[in-house]
């Protein structure tokens, strides 16, 4: 299901990239997602196959029209629609998400931190995760009390653990070692 999650993705990005409508598309696909996701009956409604397809259309039309969307969602959540793919649209719209950071040389980092990080703390953490991963980052940031002081950055799957936690249990380590 993840590969034709991300074929549908990847036409979605073909198409915003082209009317240079990227940013807007996936805004507003993560929207409809959400309500998609918080709705268990619109979620039922839009993959129910014994629903006719203009039922759905007309649905489609007044969330769209409600949200302020562009025609291009409106156009591609009825092809979702026609061709039976409802059920996948929170799919799609995760891999929608990475296919177009992945094309626009965007990496996603969650940076979780023991306090808030100032304005200034952040700039300077982005510029460094740049240099690191030679791409743009953005970053979402948390924060955990339970972490002394420091941060923990997680970027894809590979994690760079600066807490004192993590410095006093490497200091430990070498300590027994020795």
């Amino acid at each position: 299901m993840k590969a034709l999650a991300e074929r549908y993705a990847g036409a979605l990005v073909d198409v915003a990239i082209e009317n240079k409508q990227a940013e807007q598309v996936k805004q507003e696909l993560a929207a409809f997602a959400a309500m998609v996701r918080e709705s268990v009956e619109l979620h039922a409604f839009l993959s129910n196959p014994s629903i006719a397809r203009a039922g759905k259309h007309a649905v489609i039309e007044q969330l769209v029209e409600r949200m302020g969307a562009s025609r291009t969602l409106r156009n591609y959540l009825f092809v979702i629609v026609d061709q039976r793919r409802a059920g996948l649209l929170i799919e799609i719209e995760q891999a929608f998400s990475a296919l177009l950071d992945a094309r626009q040389g965007i990496t996603q980092a969650t940076v979780t931190s023991a306090a808030d990080l100032t304005a200034e703390e952040r700039a300077e953490l982005d510029v460094a995760l740049a240099k690191l991963t030679d791409r743009k980052v953005q970053a979402r940031f948390t924060t955990n009390a339970a972490l002394i002081g420091g941060a923990v950055v997680r970027i894809g799957s590979t994690i760079y653990d600066g807490t004192v936690r993590a410095q006093l249990d490497r200091l430990r380590a070498r300590m027994i070692s020795e």
